[in-house]
């Protein structure tokens, strides 16, 4: 009976027993114990007050929710930084009276990459997503609020995957 014992501790033991840490998200920070995100200017044509923020606050919560990394404002060992660089509306499907019966909006973000540990990962790199709505809603509060949760939510998740997964 004490042998059996031996044996399921020592496979128990053997099980929490790795090559290494693991993440659950795939994030691959390396030796890096520190990052910082630059705050991303809306540099696009139109220019919808507060999303730069958004985008730069969504960003670091999804870089520190996923990864056991420190966010710093300066000196870190990952730099994300970049810009807002498209945001329009455009129809993207139209009625038997050739109006839009719905519309797209887009925002495109342009970044820079900098692992200051590992240079040759470094990466400068476009990301853009869209969120359609019907052409008679307008483009304010609950409407707005939803494309840009939907938006930076893929966009911040492609920049995570680019940056620290090996996917």
């Amino acid at each position: 009976m004490k042998k059996i014992g031996f044996i399921l501790s020592c496979l128990l033991l053997f099980s929490f027993q790795s090559c290494g840490i693991y993440s659950f998200t795939g994030a691959d920070t390396g030796a890096a114990s520190t990052f910082q995100v630059n705050y991303f200017q809306n540099t696009s044509d139109i220019v919808e007050p507060g999303i730069d923020r958004a985008f730069t606050l969504q960003l670091q919560d999804l870089i520190q929710n996923q990864t056991s990394l420190s966010l710093t404002n300066e000196g870190g060992d990952l730099i994300y930084e970049g810009e807002i660089i498209d945001y329009y509306v455009a129809p993207i499907t139209a009625t038997a009276q050739n109006t839009a019966a719905q519309n797209r909006l887009t925002i495109a973000v342009n970044l820079r990459y900098y692992n200051t540990l590992q240079p040759e990962k470094d990466i400068e790199k476009r990301f853009s997503f869209y969120y359609d709505y019907p052409a008679d809603a307008q483009l304010v509060g609950a409407t707005l609020d939803t494309a840009l949760e939907e938006i930076f939510s893929r966009i911040t998740q492609d920049i995570f995957n680019a940056t620290l997964t090996n996917w």
